[in-house]
């Protein structure tokens, strides 16, 4: 190791806590776990921190893309992982709080075999529609969806998406019924959208956000509690529907195997916490439409618990099931 790696590495644990530091230490390069397909928000964000991570771990945290079924393939890749602390993956509301409502089947359980660490980021999410459509507001899109029931098609990412269930949250909470049309990813539901072939989404700013600053698509309102700074004119659900205390996002955070030594959980949270706090790293989370998301494995419990006591009754009450 050269003096100049010396010197960063000792650096970059400084800025960890002395219990920390104090513990266990990987003795090979990690991996991280994502279940998406490279080039997207979650793997870009992931490849960020890792790299943080990494300098302050004293080992490289390698990204492993392993996409589909819904993020199962990589969830179930991770829950069978050796527990010595060097395997990590990303879990958002889709593998802990949607998939154990959606899929009656699962090959694993995510609240036995995997260990929150931290949460990491959230995603907002927007109402949309193209820019030359006929509805220029929320209220208006709903008023269309009341004098046509099930008429009103909207495209998602796919059945049991943040954004499938939060329009679907929105639709119940408005007392409209809206016709859904599952895509495979965020991509192809934009250019439908912009061609007219359905009539409404829900975006995230990740992968919308251009788009929906430009024009080519036209906000409605944003899911927050609270309006988005790269959006300022454009209302939240709450306040354009009414809906008081109405929030959706989509949000990440980084889990274990289950069994993973408390002396490792402890020293990999640590170092994603101090990754976060780092002003580049926020900087460059929110450039790319992310919120950092901070809190640790009893933040992030508590998250996954509110959710599912939103979220399972809405499933439920669709009938909505992946298997």
């Amino acid at each position: 190791m050269t003096l100049s790696r010396r010197a960063a590495l000792a650096a970059a644990l400084a800025t960890l806590p002395p219990a920390a530091r104090a513990q266990w230490a990987p003795a090979r390069p990690l991996r991280w776990i994502v279940g998406y397909p490279p080039g997207g928000g979650t793997d870009v964000l992931a490849r960020l921190l890792a790299n943080g991570m990494g300098e302050k771990l004293g080992q490289p945290v390698v990204v492993e893309n392993r996409p589909g079924a819904a993020t199962n393939i990589g969830a179930e890749a991770a829950a069978r992982a050796e527990p010595d602390g060097h395997t990590v993956f990303t879990a958002g509301n889709e593998t802990l709080v949607f998939n154990p409502a959606l899929y009656r089947n699962l090959s694993f359980n995510v609240d036995q075999d995997l260990r929150p660490l931290g949460l990491m980021a959230r995603f907002h999410l927007v109402v949309a529609v193209r820019t030359a459509a006929s509805v220029t507001s929320l209220p208006a899109l709903l008023d269309r969806a009341r004098s046509a029931p099930g008429t009103v098609d909207y495209g998602s990412p796919g059945i049991g998406s943040p954004h499938h269930l939060a329009m679907e949250r929105l639709a119940r909470d408005a007392g409209i019924r809206l016709n859904h049309v599952p895509y495979r990813g965020m991509a192809p539901v934009m250019n439908d959208l912009m061609a007219g072939t359905v009539e409404a989404a829900v975006l995230d700013l990740a992968a919308g956000g251009e788009a929906l600053r430009s024009g080519r698509i036209r906000p409605l309102a944003v899911c927050s509690p609270a309006q988005h700074p790269t959006l300022p004119e454009v209302p939240t659900v709450a306040e354009a529907a009414g809906l008081q205390g109405f929030e959706a996002y989509a949000w990440q955070g980084l889990t274990a195997p289950f069994r993973t030594p408390d002396a490792a959980a402890t020293r990999l949270a640590a170092a994603l916490a101090a990754t976060l706090g780092e002003a580049p790293v926020q900087a460059r989370m929110r450039e790319i439409g992310l919120e950092p998301l901070t809190g640790d494995a009893a933040a992030y419990r508590a998250l996954i618990a509110a959710d599912r006591a939103i979220y399972w009754p809405l499933i439920k009450a669709l009938g909505l099931t992946l298997d």
